[in-house]
């Protein structure tokens, strides 16, 4: 199966579904739930510019290096995107990245879960050897939501790139790779079914 291949992938808290240009209207609705587009140590379209930004997302998979998801809540409301990125076929690797979800949905079973299917996906479907994910230094959020995964710090790429503001981005790098899946599986499992 090719990596980029679209796919839907169904939990109980979300479902991550492919893509498409008809979902920029109700994209544009959930990145105004906390005005994400504001943050300026990642980046989230803002309204006006999300169907651009879906277009180019669907252009880079259509090159086979991303595969593109809108992600839903449980009641099926579209609440963000996410994506495998950065693909590379020949050694099976993928970066779990581009993603946001709306504020009201930020640190709740939804993004724990996508992060299950997408890592499930990569690892028993794709069978890659490695998973990454890549955040801004000052991204504290994401680091620890990164770190909450399982995922370990590989380091820190200084000046990796630009921001559109013109500041330099230093990007830390963590990953999975295909020994460590199991064990953070059952962790994962184990966060989305503790008891609360």
């Amino acid at each position: 199966m090719s990596l980029a291949a679209p796919v839907t992938l169904r939990g109980t808290h979300a479902a991550l579904e492919p893509l498409a240009i008809v979902h920029a209207a109700e994209l544009a609705e959930a990145a105004q739930d906390g005005e994400l587009w504001r943050a300026w140590y990642t980046f989230v379209p803002p309204p006006e510019r999300m169907a651009a930004e879906i277009a180019r997302r669907l252009a880079l998979q259509e090159a086979g290096t991303m595969l593109p998801f809108t992600v839903r809540d449980a009641a099926g409301r579209a609440v963000g995107m996410t994506t495998f990125m950065n693909i590379d076929s020949v050694h099976r690797r993928v970066e779990i990245g581009s993603t946001w979800v709306a504020r009201s949905v930020q640190r709740s079973a939804l993004n724990t879960e996508c992060k299950l299917m997408l890592l499930t996906h990569a690892f028993d479907t794709l069978d890659c050897i490695a998973v990454e994910f890549r955040t801004h230094f000052f991204n504290l959020q994401s680091r620890r939501a990164i770190e909450r995964l399982g995922a370990k710090q590989d380091g820190i790429l200084r000046n990796h790139s630009r921001a559109s503001d013109g500041t330099l981005r230093d990007t830390v790098v963590f990953s999975i790779i295909q020994s460590e899946w199991p064990t953070v599986r059952s962790h994962l499992r184990w966060q989305l079914y503790k008891p609360r």
